[in-house]
């Protein structure tokens, strides 16, 4: 195979993670860093047409944290079909490889790692529109949000076994953005 055919290959193929182990999409980044998980494949500008598709698979039962990273510009409080304009439209479709079934999914948004986000950070899963038509998740029928103290979805009504996977669409808003904020991924186990 030829050196000039190699690149055309990954650009066709989608691009892979970046020198740091970050993931491209829009103006975001996307990183597994922090473990426990392993990132797949992410594309998409994060758009409402062209929403950013991330797959990933999960080691763990427990709480693993997605590092999100601004990357280009993101506006304030400016809402237009443009990716990056404090509207992060996502699918994420997870694997359960964790070897345990999982009964329920949240998620949970830090602007700060290891912080609850609060109502003045910005930072939401699109908390102004209550009955949002921008979450859900073809595994669990339920979803319960919780908007304060802190920002978290709950997915429940479901089961998603060992050695299978989940899709979850989720629509974050940043509406006074910061370089980098967390989503934490948080299964749940049956209780014995």
């Amino acid at each position: 195979m030829s050196i000039v055919f190699l690149p055309l290959l990954a650009v066709l193929l989608g691009a892979g993670p970046g020198d740091d182990g970050r993931w491209q999409a829009g103006p975001y980044s996307f990183s597994d860093e922090l473990g426990g998980f392993r990132i797949l494949a992410v594309s998409g500008t994060g758009s409402r047409s062209d929403p950013v598709l991330l797959q990933q698979e999960l080691y763990t039962a427990s709480a693993v944290v997605l590092v999100i990273r601004t990357t280009g510009e993101v506006p304030r409080y400016a809402y237009d079909e443009r990716a990056g304009a404090g509207y992060l439209f996502m699918k994420i479709d997870t694997l359960n490889a964790s070897n345990l079934p999982w009964v329920e999914f949240e998620f949970e948004l830090q602007e700060l790692r290891g912080v609850s986000s609060v109502y003045g950070d910005g930072l939401s899963f699109d908390q102004r529109n209550v009955g949002s038509e921008h979450v859900g998740s073809n595994a669990f029928a339920v979803h319960d949000r919780k908007l304060e103290p802190y920002d978290r979805l709950l997915f429940k009504s479901g089961t998603v076994n060992a050695g299978h996977s989940v899709t979850f669409q989720l629509l974050i808003t940043d509406l006074t953005p910061k370089p980098v904020f967390y989503l934490v991924q948080d299964p749940r186990i049956p209780a014995s």
